[in-house]
């Protein structure tokens, strides 16, 4: 594999942003959103095009001239997406052999998106998805495949979670296909809307004081939305580069501890992390979901790894120049409502999940915004979140 060049932040001025010059094939790409037009414009099959990485995608893929069809399993409402009549929009159920061979259909690339995390039995419905789409590529005669997959330490696969068990068995059977498959392995997804950034956001605004397990010494690498859609862009564009599984991250280290007190002092939070004695994990996992909105078990499931290191692995770290958004600066756009185009990937969308939306009950309500502290809208929507299911359990549905 060629060595990657070096990455200079985003957020410096651009006269010194880019580290090769731009005429050199690899610095073109940091810019995916805005380029005129690639190279060679391909035909795109986005799955899950609606979802998180997926809706922020899409509107990339489109400024480069690609045409996109984007996958749904109902029909959608395409007026909710800015980009919603520039896509053509086919069903496909991802278990179901003839919607996805149907999908595929006619396409000369595929991001495959598809997780299941929010289901208790998505180990064995993420495997039967990436057979079936592996089988429809393989007839269609698709020639690139992409996987947004997840980092995973160099350990026994018995000792690794469920969660990323099932990222790198999706892994396998896609690269069972005749295609040119890439696996892009990345880590905790800063941006607004992402299921690992907004769990940390409501634990963080939640807890006026953080409990520390002493076990919470794991290494990540976060990496931002903006740059994940770059890095997506390139090797849908390019069959050749990268091949095989890489990991993707940002240009910094941390643990969970600072990652979580990073949030917090961008966020202009005062909070107090007080050290605990070790908690067992199940403890945690048990627990953790009551800080949170999102899906109990997807919470359950993403705390089960965080005794793993999620870093990249030297040799097979890759990455592009200019693609290298430094934390802060993430965690600060992903907070903002507004700001400059280059950054709208890591602000909030219509497209996101509805149990990330910031607005309180009664803001959402009469459409005006309260000056709340974040404890205080975050608890709100918490109370309401878990008022809503015990009504659904009494109601038996």
């Amino acid at each position: 594999m060629p060595a990657t060049p070096p990455r200079t932040p985003r957020g410096t001025p651009r006269s010194t942003r880019r580290s090769t010059p731009r005429s050199t094939p690899r610095s073109t790409p940091a810019a995916s959103a805005r380029s005129t037009a690639a190279a060679r414009p391909r035909t795109v099959l986005v799955t899950g095009a609606r979802g998180y990485v997926g809706s922020r995608l899409v509107p990339a893929l489109l400024a480069r001239g690609h045409r996109v069809v984007a996958t749904a399993r109902s029909t959608p409402d395409a007026s909710r997406y800015a980009w919603g009549g520039q896509v053509e929009w086919r069903t496909m159920d991802a278990l179901d052999p003839r919607q996805v061979a149907a999908a595929v259909e006619g396409v000369d690339a595929v991001c495959y998106l598809v997780h299941a995390l929010d289901r208790r039995d998505f180990v064995e419905l993420d495997r039967l998805a990436a057979e079936t789409m592996r089988d429809a590529v393989d007839a269609a005669g698709v020639g690139r495949v992409v996987y947004l997959s997840g980092l995973a330490p160099d350990q026994p696969r018995t000792l690794l979670s469920d969660h990323l068990n099932s990222r790198i068995e999706v892994e396998e059977v896609l690269a069972e296909s005749r295609a040119s498959v890439t696996s892009l392995r990345a880590g905790v997804v800063l941006g607004a809307g992402s299921t690992s950034f907004e769990v940390i956001r409501q634990l963080a605004s939640a807890m006026l004081v953080q409990p520390v397990p002493a076990w919470l010494t794991s290494r990540i690498q976060p990496i931002a939305v903006v740059d994940v859609v770059d890095l997506l862009v390139h090797a849908l564009e390019h069959d050749d580069d990268p091949v095989g599984s890489v990991d993707v991250g940002g240009p910094e280290v941390l643990t969970y501890t600072e990652l979580l007190a990073r949030f917090c002092k961008v966020a202009r939070l005062p909070r107090l992390q007080l050290p605990v004695p070790p908690v067992p994990t199940p403890l945690v996992a048990h627990v953790a979901p009551v800080f949170s909105t999102a899906p109990a078990h997807t919470v359950t499931a993403l705390v089960e790894s965080l005794r793993h290191d999620m870093v990249c692995r030297p040799e097979r770290a890759w990455g592009l120049p200019g693609v290298a958004t430094p934390v802060d600066v993430a965690i600060r756009e992903s907070l903002r409502r507004r700001g400059s185009e280059e950054f709208a990937a890591q602000r909030a969308t219509a497209c996101d999940a509805a149990w990330t939306d910031r607005r309180t009950p009664v803001e959402r309500l009469t459409r005006v915004p309260l000056p709340l502290p974040a404890s205080v809208r975050v608890t709100s929507n918490i109370v309401e979140h878990r008022a809503r299911g015990a009504l659904r359990a009494v109601l038996g549905r």
